[in-house]
């Protein structure tokens, strides 16, 4: 995994700028976001908009034709599971090389699970380490004051530096310094709100528990392929079970009313909070487990402390493919 180095001067002109939109409907919306695309366009910086399509509507009436400099992609989409945002983001600013870059990025909205919502506030905080040693990327990230509650306008305001509202720029007063940024996953997660099957596992039993994952994958009604995602998440955390968090551990299955959740937990410890969020190099033979997960789910939540570590799945119920 790699670890990626703090900007030498958060304060440089080329430092990572990351800014929190605060807006109240449709219309200040499209104001504000226009604005700054529009000025992105007339400094000939690339930006990539990954908002609702809705969204994306309102904002190409509004700014018309433009050039291929000016990307959109759906939020609902890119965004399913928080932790594919970051690699997407990452990809953009690579992309373009040494060109300073712009995006906009809208991944919390009311509709959103109370647990998806907690996600994507951890993502909110990641980015600043994500891209802390980046050069020239500004990234605004939309919040509906209208629409969302004031705790999580409040947490848009602890994690993100600058604040943008009403036309006005200013310097967040409840940003801790980018050193906090990383806490989130000692975090707990929300207890378990249905019976669960309860399966103990070490080395030499991973193939019962492919089997028992399986039938239970079925069972919700699961096709044969996505019954195979969920048997392959569970199989890359528990083989990581046994590789680093001492030798075993144990899964915990229910079937909630639109997924079914898996929580794998054992005795070690994630140092590096990005895990899984950092597209794995072609020649790295390790590290690809948490990667393969958030291919696979559609939210995962990562928990670690010194006692141990928790990652529960959610696999939605849909259509087989």
């Amino acid at each position: 995994m790699s670890t990626f180095a703090l900007a030498d001067s958060p304060d440089s002109e080329d430092a990572f700028r990351h800014e929190a939109f605060l807006y109240a409907g449709e219309a200040q919306f499209v104001e504000g976001a226009a604005a700054f695309i529009g000025e992105a366009i007339v400094e000939d910086e690339p930006v990539l908009v990954v908002v609702s399509s809705r969204k994306i509507d309102l904002l190409r009436k509004r700014l018309g034709p433009v050039t291929d400099d000016v990307r959109f992609a759906d939020m609902d989409e890119v965004g399913v599971n928080p932790a594919r945002i970051i690699p997407a983001w990452a990809d953009f600013v690579n992309d373009h090389g040494e060109r300073r870059t712009r995006g906009v990025g809208e991944p919390i909205w009311a509709e959103r699970s109370r647990e998806e919502i907690v996600e994507c506030q951890l993502h909110e905080a990641l980015l600043n380490l994500a891209f802390a040693g980046s050069n020239g990327f500004t990234l605004l990230c939309p919040y509906d004051t209208a629409a969302l509650g004031q705790d999580v306008v409040d947490e848009a305001v602890r994690s993100h530096r600058f604040i943008l509202r009403d036309g006005a720029h200013w310097d967040s007063p409840r940003w801790p310094g980018i050193e906090e940024m990383g806490g989130p996953l000692s975090a707990s997660l929300p207890e378990i709100p249905h019976p669960a099957l309860e399966l103990v596992f070490e080395a030499g039993s991973l193939g019962d528990l492919r089997s028992q994952v399986s039938r239970e994958a079925s069972r919700a009604g699961f096709g044969p392929s996505r019954a195979a995602d969920v048997v392959t998440a569970v199989n890359e955390v528990a083989s990581n079970s046994l590789r680093h968090g001492g030798g075993g551990g144990e899964l915990r299955l229910w079937h909630g009313p639109d997924a079914v959740v898996c929580e794998v937990t054992d005795g070690g410890h994630i140092v590096e909070p990005l895990v899984g969020r950092v597209r794995p190099e072609t020649d790295d033979r390790g590290g690809r487990g948490l990667w393969i997960v958030n291919q696979l789910c559609e939210l995962v939540q990562i928990r670690s402390t010194l006692s141990g570590t928790a990652v529960r799945m959610h696999f939605r119920r849909r259509r087989a493919r």
